[in-house]
């Protein structure tokens, strides 16, 4: 079996752009989620994806993230003519768009910070 290679990693300012990400997948019909780890007593939230067609390089693994105080089981989104309201909650609630987080036990070996 071959090792792993590192995915790109991209920092982005705030967990609303990740929410804002995942928002956008979900109303396009495509299944996502949002992966928790603990590092270094931080809490650290992203999002893996496959960025297309970079010149010769097609397929490029990237994870988009960013690092958060609170913790919880979604994340959820509601944009409307009011603007945008992205919140962390252990439940689903009516009218956001309800974004899984999946925790893992320890930050991934393919996943360099």
């Amino acid at each position: 079996m071959s090792e792993i290679r590192p995915v790109y990693s991209i920092r982005v300012a705030s967990i609303s752009d990740i929410a804002r990400f995942a928002a956008l997948m979900i109303s396009l019909g495509q299944p996502a989620y949002i992966i928790h780890f603990k590092h270094e007593e931080e809490n650290y939230y992203g999002m893996l994806a496959i960025f297309h067609d970079y010149f010769n390089l097609n397929g490029v693994p990237i994870f988009y993230y960013c690092s958060a105080k609170e913790e919880g089981k979604y994340i959820l989104v509601k944009v409307d003519e009011g603007g945008e309201l992205v919140m962390f909650s252990d439940k689903t609630k009516a009218g956001y768009i309800s974004i899984p987080i999946i925790t893992l036990y320890k930050k991934p070996d393919f996943i360099q910070l």
